[in-house]
């Protein structure tokens, strides 16, 4: 269980940071 829950929460980092650098890279496009 504990490694679960480890993944889980390691996707949820990934997933954080991907939408972050989305982000990013729209407001540099707009700018």
């Amino acid at each position: 269980m504990f490694y679960k829950d480890m993944m889980i929460s390691m996707i949820c980092l990934l997933m954080l940071v991907v939408f972050v650098l989305i982000g990013v890279a729209f407001l540099t496009l707009l700018e």
